[in-house]
């Protein structure tokens, strides 16, 4: 792992522990192993940090997407890939993403301090919303709504289809964060839920 690379990794560690505004750059230089002028010849402030790790989530997931081979973020093209898909391995696929948010090192210490944070700080509450609540309704809602206009799907409310599909969802990942004892439970529960989904908007296979 490079220096950029461990600035980025030390830095997110500290975030998840002590919450984004109680570290400083000279804290993660000394995670890293050295001095603070140096690192700012990598990042220019602790946003510009922040803002990598992002930058790194984004790139991770598209990654995982690509081997799940799914786009993850076009709806149009996976619409396709779910309207085909037969319910068996629908559920392999929501498995897979769970565990991908789940487990992932960056996505769980990410989420942990934007957990911490999202009391203190309005800027970093909406980055929790808009990454963990916003982008994936608006991505499901155009997915599901255009597997619902193909005939596919059964419903004259694609918002609230959507929130049926994406809350419990949301709900397992959370109290999995709590109490990691709790997976196996929450990967049946997932099971149970994306087959009732199926049943209840009539999604034909």
């Amino acid at each position: 792992m490079d220096t950029k690379q461990r600035i980025l990794d030390e830095a997110l560690t500290l975030f998840s522990e002590k919450g984004y505004a109680n570290v400083f750059v000279g804290e993660i230089a000394d995670r890293v192993g050295i001095k603070a002028p140096s690192l700012y010849k990598h990042y220019k402030n602790k946003r510009a940090i922040f803002d990598a790790i992002i930058d790194e989530m984004n790139s991770r997931f598209v990654e995982q997407a690509k081997a799940l081979n799914i786009n993850g973020t076009d709806a149009s093209a996976d619409s396709e890939i779910y309207r085909n898909m037969s319910e068996d391995n629908l559920l392999v696929l929501g498995r897979q993403l769970f565990l991908y948010y789940l487990h992932d090192d960056y996505n769980k210490r990410f989420r942990k301090m934007l957990t911490i944070e999202q009391f203190n700080n309005k800027e970093l509450a909406d980055i929790y919303t808009k990454l963990y609540v916003d982008d994936p309704l608006s991505y499901q809602s155009m997915l599901l709504g255009m597997v619902a206009s193909a005939g596919l799907l059964h419903t004259d409310n694609v918002e609230i289809m959507t929130l049926h599909f994406y809350a419990p969802i949301y709900y397992l990942l959370t109290i999995c964060d709590r109490d990691p004892s709790r997976e196996p439970k929450a990967l049946e529960t997932l099971d149970a839920h994306i087959k009732q989904f199926d049943r209840i908007y009539g999604r034909e296979r």
